[in-house]
């Protein structure tokens, strides 16, 4: 079976009384493993994650102490996503070859973070090329790469497709402090690059996924 990873938003877990759009993408990732797939989903930390990172920096944390509190938090978040569907593994792994033991018996596999100074991004690269994924899928709060943050700027332009290299040049100057990990960090685009994984960005929505692993993705296709 082809196996499918996807990093789902730490936007999707904000947890405010409407648990609809976490249902729905559930149901999805359990319809897509019913179609033939082995699906591995990455949970992001979120604001959650965040405001627990900035509590303990202002207690003077150190780095690593807060990239665990945001593993933490987004393994956390797995959890709860194993409790949404009877078709996954119900153990959250925490490193590469939990991953692929529990993807042997489970046809979807929640984690979360795996090392500290890895972004989840990252790790949903990594977990895709140790899996040889057909595809992997960034789910993020916006629509896909854009020309500017969209988010702050009303006139950007969302790019349909870029190189690893091109894309590369956007976020060579971010930050890789705890929390600041953006759309695609430095890391994450290094390892897509070195195995050529396909890759989408899209909107974490529950249809924008299931067009992304039929082909049709509405996003960004980041090529090699």
């Amino acid at each position: 079976m082809k196996t499918v990873v996807i990093k789902l938003s730490g936007s999707l877990f904000s947890f405010d009384k409407d648990y609809s759009h976490v249902k729905k993408i559930t149901k999805t990732l359990d319809e897509i493993s019913r179609s033939g797939y082995k699906v591995v989903a990455v949970a992001g930390g979120g604001k959650t994650a965040r405001n627990m990172q900035n509590a303990a920096r202002n207690f003077h944390a150190d780095e690593a102490f807060l990239d665990q509190l945001g593993i933490d938090v987004s393994r956390i978040h797995a959890k709860i996503l194993t409790t949404c569907t009877t078709n996954s593994c119900q153990d959250v792994p925490k490193t590469l070859d939990e991953v692929v033991r529990c993807l042997t018996s489970s046809k979807i596999v929640f984690t979360g973070g795996l090392s500290p100074g890895q972004s989840t991004n990252a790790t949903a690269a990594l977990i895709a090329e140790r899996t040889k994924a057909k595809l992997f899928v960034n789910a993020t709060d916006v629509d896909g790469v854009f020309t500017s943050d969209p988010r702050k700027n009303k006139n950007a332009k969302l790019i349909k497709s870029i190189t690893t290299k091109n894309l590369l040049g956007k976020v060579v100057a971010d930050k890789m402090s705890a929390g600041t990990y953006d759309l695609m960090d430095l890391l994450s685009l290094k390892i897509i690059e070195r195995s050529k994984i396909p890759t989408a960005v899209i909107k974490c929505d529950s249809r924008q996924i299931k067009s992304a692993i039929s082909g049709k993705s509405t996003g960004t296709k980041i090529t090699s």
